[in-house]
């Protein structure tokens, strides 16, 4: 198992989740309540969640090659 290719996937699926997930909440809240807020704790969440799994079956994808 590459350590180093490992983390290259994990912040790239975290940085990606968090900015998805920063804009749909920011967008959601200004159509809903009408005032731009972010739910930061949901964001970093999913960015945490999505990073951790989506890591985990590239790397498990890689070693059955």
């Amino acid at each position: 198992m590459n350590i180093k290719r490992l983390l290259v996937h994990f912040v790239s699926v975290f940085a990606v989740t968090l900015i998805v997930s920063v804009i749909l909440t920011s967008l959601q809240n200004r159509i809903v309540h009408g005032a731009s807020t972010i739910d930061w704790e949901t964001s970093v969440r999913f960015a945490i969640l999505f990073g951790i799994i989506l890591s985990w079956m590239e790397t498990r994808r890689g070693s059955e090659k």
